[in-house]
């Protein structure tokens, strides 16, 4: 049995620990020794605390039990929370969430084998939309006595230090000495100010309870790497001779655009410029702006695609080049001059004919509004802008059709359903009356929602189109019941994406989540149904014949409030409004269409590198040369 005193000792240290503002002020003040016996574990506790890291989304087993008690005994003493869910993918998306959108820091406690993996994966979703996610699992043991039960069966070391390394940060503290070097290193990726990403720290089973004498709380690490200053002055200088002289200059805004709003505006007038989005930058500019042409990429939308396909000066700012992004590199025909403002070398250089400007975005930007100024004005015919608004309300008018229109037969349904845009547009103006976050899960729901929502405020819709992991708008409705700023969520998903994390039902009321998970259900894969249509003319295993009722099922966990969305706009919006007014976790189910209907999309407007479009795409890049 574990020693009674020992967990007392802990929650004592907590409770000092959580009466100061960090732990090194805690030390300087003399509420704890600099110098303490502690396991590897409660260094581990105590090193994340230093860095602001409180919150713990866990699912603990036998490759964590040593850490949980230490996370037990702090919890008491009230230095962090502990957050239980039933699934680690679910953990890792609710972590994330939390830090996307909250800007909070956590953490993702697993146990060894299957659990890990299940939160690796979920990493992805961190990873690929730059993230910082601090990611604990449980590992084999360090002295080899046989297999450990669920490691990865290979008689090799290090197997999960490897697979892990592969997608972020990892350490494996084989040594318990070396955890100061570890959180430093897990630190400098998880705060990372422009490429955050998941850190994976691999706790051994036998080094978690490993007693650390006179450990020094000295070498836990303090602060967060720093941010970056402006581009080198010539090469902005350079970047604005170019854009002054370019005749259509386009804009294109990826996840590094996030919060710089006001520097962008100022840089498109001065340029006389268009800004086209990436569907994880759709709320930086007002919808409204005179110089925002929305979505452009794949998918995209007439205005966006239209300035990629005739501009011939492009602006890069915070963007990977993703392939929906920019049509597989063939978003830009006639774009011989780019300039990139990115803080990340290798996207910095992502295109041919590029004057680089690697620092940080905003100080860059205000640096070539500065140069662009000192050019003098730029003169101004008026035809970039006006051929770009003419496609604007084209596109207009292409939604309005499916406002209009907000109905259609659908043969599975056997009766008239909403089409997915409309359903969208009706859940978009609820969450802005309700003042919600929007949160877009994978697939048809997130396309339709990309193109069809306006954004008029920053921060008000969150798009995982990183991943586009199916379950992560769901599972993410649980960050508001860990965030120090509550928040409401409205989670959009389709009827594959909600049963992919479903448990969420349970661990939203176990956890006191506030939001609305609403259910678009086509009963099918709709986008994977879409592509193979398109393609190849017809859809392949990608539905079936199964009915299911998710309004019982929703309501099967007491304590969500479920509703049926109905069939309509007035009979959706009232579930809505209804929904939103519970003081809880609640589901909103809508059958939508799902056919060729031409009004039932919002249909597809560039490349990709997929499939049978292949050679074609190929072809137009390399011949390009972009």
């Amino acid at each position: 049995m574990a020693d009674p005193d020992l967990f007392l000792q802990r929650v004592e240290r907590a409770r000092q620990l959580a009466g100061a503002d960090s732990v090194r002020a805690a030390v300087e003040a003399g509420f704890v020794p600099r110098r303490l016996d502690l396991t590897l574990a409660e260094v581990v506790v105590i090193g994340l605390a230093q860095l602001d890291v409180r919150d713990y989304f866990v699912v603990f087993g036998h490759g964590s039990t040593e850490l949980a008690e230490v996370i037990r005994a702090y919890v008491v003493g009230g230095l962090v929370r502990c957050h239980p869910v039933r699934h680690e993918t679910e953990a890792a998306h609710a972590a994330t969430a939390l830090r996307w959108i909250c800007g909070q820091r956590a953490a993702v406690v697993t146990s060894i084998g299957p659990g890990a993996l299940h939160a690796f994966a979920g990493s992805l979703a961190a990873a690929s939309n730059g993230v910082g996610v601090w990611h604990l699992y449980g590992d084999e043991t360090t002295e080899d006595e046989g297999p450990n039960m669920q490691q990865i069966p290979r008689t090799e070391q290090g197997s999960f230090l490897r697979l892990t390394s592969a997608m972020g940060g990892a350490y494996s503290l084989h040594t318990p000495a070396a955890v100061g070097a570890a959180l430093h290193r897990g630190a400098d990726v998880v705060d990372h100010p422009y490429r955050a990403g998941p850190f994976f720290l691999l706790l051994p089973i036998n080094t978690q309870p490993s007693l650390m004498p006179m450990f020094n709380l000295d070498e836990l690490p303090v602060g967060v790497p720093p941010r970056l200053g402006s581009a080198a002055l010539p090469a902005v200088a350079a970047a604005a001779k170019m854009l002054h002289a370019g005749r259509r200059v386009v804009a294109k805004l990826g996840g590094g655009a996030r919060g710089l709003g006001a520097e962008l505006e100022r840089v498109l007038e001065s340029a006389d410029a268009v800004a086209v989005s990436s569907p994880v930058s759709a709320d930086v500019l007002d919808y409204r702006h005179r110089r925002n042409m929305g979505v452009g990429g794949s998918k995209g939308s007439i205005s966006g695609n239209y300035a990629m396909e005739h501009a011939d000066t492009l602006l890069v700012v915070g963007s990977r080049g993703v392939c929906q992004a920019d049509c597989s590199r063939t978003g830009y025909p006639a774009v011989r001059n780019v300039a990139n403002i990115n803080a990340d070398l290798d996207a910095v250089m992502h295109y041919q004919h590029t004057t680089a400007l690697p620092g940080d975005a905003r100080a860059t930007l205000a640096a070539l509004d500065d140069a662009l100024r000192q050019l003098g004005p730029k003169p101004i015919d008026g035809g970039w802008l006006d051929s770009c608004l003419r496609a604007k309300q084209e596109w207009e008018l292409v939604k309005a059709q499916r406002r209009s229109t907000p109905i259609v037969y659908d043969d599975v349904w056997g009766t008239e359903v909403l089409t997915q845009p409309a359903a969208i547009d009706v859940i978009a103006a609820a969450a802005v009356r309700r003042g919600a976050t929007l949160l877009f899960d994978a697939g048809d729901v997130q396309a339709n929602g990309f193109q069809m929502i306006e954004p008029s405020a920053p921060g008000s819709v969150f798009t995982e189109a990183g991943a586009s992991y199916m379950g992560f708008a769901s599972s993410a409705v649980l960050a508001t019941a860990v965030s120090r700023h509550p928040f409401y969520a409205v989670a959009v998903c389709g009827d594959g994406s909600f049963t992919m994390n479903p448990q969420v039902l349970i661990d939203g009321v176990a956890l006191g989540a506030t939001g609305c998970i609403v259910v678009l259900d086509n009963r099918r894969m709709g986008a994977i149904s879409s592509l193979q249509r398109a393609q190849y003319g017809v859809d392949f295993a990608t539905s079936d014949g199964v009915e299911v009722d998710y309004v019982a099922w929703a309501k099967a966990v007491r304590g969500v409030f479920a509703v049926h969305g109905g069939c309509s706009v007035d009979s959706l919006d009232a579930a809505l409004v209804a929904a939103f007014a519970y003081d809880g976790l609640s589901l909103v189910h809508v059958p939508v269409y799902f056919g060729d209907h031409p009004l039932g999309g919002l249909g597809a407007y560039g490349r990709w590198n997929v499939g049978p479009w292949v050679g074609d795409v190929q072809a137009q890049r390399h011949e390009l040369a972009l």
